[in-house]
């Protein structure tokens, strides 16, 4: 019998999430538990955090996890917006063991490839077609390709060279409130990044997503490209939802 529920937890540079899932809906059952990342925010520092969200939730099934890295089979080989230690550190044998788990219980992937296999299976319909770049707008910017549905994973176009300078430093989220732009300043910046990598890749849609598309109505109307945009429909539960789905189904790594 397919599993109806699921455990998702999103390591990001700012936060770790975790929450029951809801896999037939896509959507998370009752409220996510947030803990601050830890400073610095050091594989086993991290791995204390994620033990403390599962007990939180007293799950006892698999579980999916997401990194701000690249994850080729269960081993961290970047670290965005995480302490550089995590870089060759194989994350599924250390959350298995902190966890109580059996490696093959837990599933490890991109941040952004698990938040864009949810809006492919539970989002807009359309992208499934084509060729779909979801972006989350966070502490950095991550991003997740898909051809007529299919990952092509960790792909890591938020360290696009966008006028001489790696394009999130210049237009995450979090650049936004630490300069204090408003909205359309910022916008301006997410425009010109989004002209670069649409010139590179040729998308036939984009969705745009993170913490930020809480407050889509006040950026997404001053974008101006050819391609079109839309607005994650999970926000910023999307990494949660595609984790949990992947840990029950299983993840091409």
């Amino acid at each position: 019998m397919t599993a109806t529920r699921g455990f998702g937890i999103d390591i990001g540079g700012s936060g770790i999430k975790g929450a029951l899932v809801d896999l037939e809906k896509g959507a998370l059952i009752g409220d996510r538990l947030r803990i601050d990342t830890p400073r610095p925010s050091t594989p086993e520092a991290v791995a204390d955090v994620v033990a403390k969200v599962v007990r939180h939730f007293g799950w006892d099934g698999p579980v999916g996890i997401t990194l701000p890295a690249v994850v080729k089979k269960g081993v961290a080989h970047t670290a965005a917006n995480i302490d550089p230690a995590w870089i060759g550190t194989d994350a599924d044998a250390l959350f298995a063991e902190r966890i109580g788990r059996d490696v093959a219980d837990v599933a490890m992937l991109n941040d952004a490839d698990a938040a864009g296999m949810a809006e492919i299976r539970f989002g807009d319909p359309e992208a499934r077609h084509g060729v779909t770049t979801l972006l989350t707008f966070g502490t950095g910017i991550g991003s997740a390709v898909f051809q007529d549905g299919k990952l092509v994973p960790n792909t890591e176009f938020g360290h696009l060279e966008v006028d001489g300078h790696d394009a999130e430093k210049k237009a995450a989220a979090s650049v936004k409130d630490n300069e204090e732009l408003s909205y359309h300043q910022w916008a301006k910046r997410v425009n010109r990044y989004l002209t670069v990598l649409e010139n590179l890749i040729w998308p036939d849609l984009f969705i745009v997503g993170g913490g930020v598309s809480k407050k889509s109505e006040k950026w997404v109307p001053h974008l101006d490209i050819r391609t079109k945009i839309i607005v994650a429909s999970l926000q910023n539960n999307a990494g949660i939802v595609g984790a949990a789905a992947a840990a029950v189904e299983g993840i091409e790594h």
